[in-house]
């Protein structure tokens, strides 16, 4: 008999110990879930007169707006640093070094030495490098910088401000935004060089610009780019964010010259409004060697794109909405074709110092430029994804950046899991300022030093100045 207490007494003790051990390994409880919007659908009736939907978003705006500036200038230095040399195309100079602004007492060579752990614990993860909401993330929709805005209502003569919402401004200062009016170069006439002539394209001056270098079908699509069509926020009803009743947004309002004005939104593919994701407006530069299109929805052609912004995220993916403010379909075979064949054309700029294979010439490149791209081929392990010539592997990749900071709300957003984001062409990356799919990466600089702790390549002060270089020749 104590033969066999003494065997119970012994198993109860090690079962003990191993629940101890077990519950000493087991993970801390799971953080707060992700709330589930209570409807897909938005409101088709609104009780709300225009009036006063008009006062209660003006009203609302003073401190949503003082809010998004804090924010701002709590996660970057915002000052005006233009670098010496480093220019885009049409001569407009990129801004300067790391705008993300560390944590009190934080390095970035400190930070670069701590494992994802420590940075999520420690709570020491760069704001700048956190995603960015929405200047009005609690609605979002289409937001316009001013220049655009200004340089419509020029060639209009003054006749109304029709890219201007009554609720929320652009937050993004316009020296971190790409110059304006892009430059436009064409795959099959390279010989001609910019073709916008320093202007941008609208439907008063496309015909003079582009007759004689397009055929006609190409032509009619780039009428169709620069057709306006009614949108979210822009449209003819009483349910918009416009002063005046609007005929929409075309494309090229968004993606200026075929390149980008940094325009934001929100993506339409998810609910509720606090997940959802900021977006920058990509150039359409080089759509002829992408195979994806959208910066998570995998889209596989230039039409597919083409057809699913007018359709479906002009109007947050919600086609009850889309039928009530007036979305007007697109004919597939003709239109849609016409336009993506214009978009087709849209080469990137000049590169000099790259050769056929898209790297670098030896005897026209510099030691630094150099030395970045064995780093970018090498130690920083960017050539994984970004292939040459045109540097990127058309797939996409899942970063998992949310292993560096726990889920929190601010400013009207809940960062949260990004999941995958396509692999961007870096040809003309210079020209396409800010960076990563919601922009949140103001500088060339940010976007290294963001990449050196995402994955965790641990470059020197030197070797991260360096791939800068390389990346401002591509």
């Amino acid at each position: 008999m104590k033969t066999v207490s003494r065997v119970a007494a012994y198993s109860v003790m090690f079962t003990s110990l191993a629940f101890a051990k077990i519950a000493q390994t087991q993970e801390p409880p799971p953080p707060e879930q992700p709330p589930v919007g209570k409807s897909s659908y938005m409101d088709v009736k609104i009780d709300e007169t225009f009036d006063d939907m008009v006062k209660r978003r003006k009203s609302e705006q003073s401190q949503r707006g003082k809010r998004h500036r804090e924010l701002l200038e709590s996660r970057y230095d915002l000052s005006d640093q233009p670098h010496p040399t480093w220019k885009m195309t049409r001569g407009k100079p990129l801004q300067n070094g790391v705008r993300a602004k560390l944590p009190q007492g934080m390095t970035w060579e400190k930070l670069a030495e701590m494992t994802p752990e420590q940075i999520r614990q420690q709570g020491v993860f760069p704001a700048g490098f956190m995603p960015l909401p929405h200047p009005d993330h609690e609605e979002g929709g289409m937001v316009f910088p001013k220049a655009m805005i200004d340089e419509i209502e020029r060639q209009q003569d003054g006749k109304g401000r029709r890219l201007e919402r009554f609720d929320v401004e652009f937050d993004i200062p316009e020296r971190f935004l790409a110059e304006f009016p892009p430059a436009i170069f064409l795959t099959v006439r390279p010989d001609l060089g910019d073709v916008s002539k320093g202007k941008l394209v609208t439907l008063q001056n496309f015909n003079s610009l582009f007759n004689g270098i397009l055929n006609p079908k190409d032509l009619e699509g780039l009428r169709l780019l620069l057709t306006r069509f009614p949108q979210q926020q822009f449209n003819a009803t009483e349910d918009r964010r416009t002063a005046e009743p609007s005929e929409g947004v075309a494309c090229f309002d968004c993606h200026a010259n075929g390149g980008t004005n940094a325009a934001t939104h929100l993506v339409g593919d998810m609910r509720p409004q606090e997940v959802r994701r900021r977006i920058d407006t990509p150039a359409l530069r080089g759509v002829n060697i992408q195979r994806s299109f959208g910066s998570q929805r995998a889209l596989t052609s230039v039409e597919d794109f083409t057809e699913f912004e007018q359709r479906a995220a002009y109007f947050d993916g919600d086609p009850v909405i889309a039928t009530k403010k007036g979305v007007n379909p697109l004919e597939r075979g003709s239109q849609v074709h016409f336009m993506a064949e214009f978009q087709k054309l849209l080469d990137f700029p000049p590169a000099p110092k790259l050769g056929i294979d898209g790297k670098l010439d030896p005897a026209k490149a510099t030691p630094a430029e150099l030395r970045g791209q064995d780093l970018f081929f090498g130690k920083a392990k960017c050539a994984e994804c970004h292939t040459p010539p045109y540097y990127t592997d058309n797939s996409m990749h899942n970063l998992q950046v949310e292993r560096f900071y726990k889920p929190q709300r601010y400013d009207g957003m809940l960062a949260t899991a990004q999941g995958p984001i396509k692999t961007f062409p870096l040809r003309g990356l210079k020209d396409t300022p800010p960076y990563l799919h919601d922009g949140r990466l103001l500088t060339l600089a940010d976007t290294v030093e963001f990449f050196n702790l995402v994955l965790q390549t641990k470059l020197a002060k030197q070797e991260k100045e360096d791939l800068v270089a390389f990346l401002a020749a591509l």
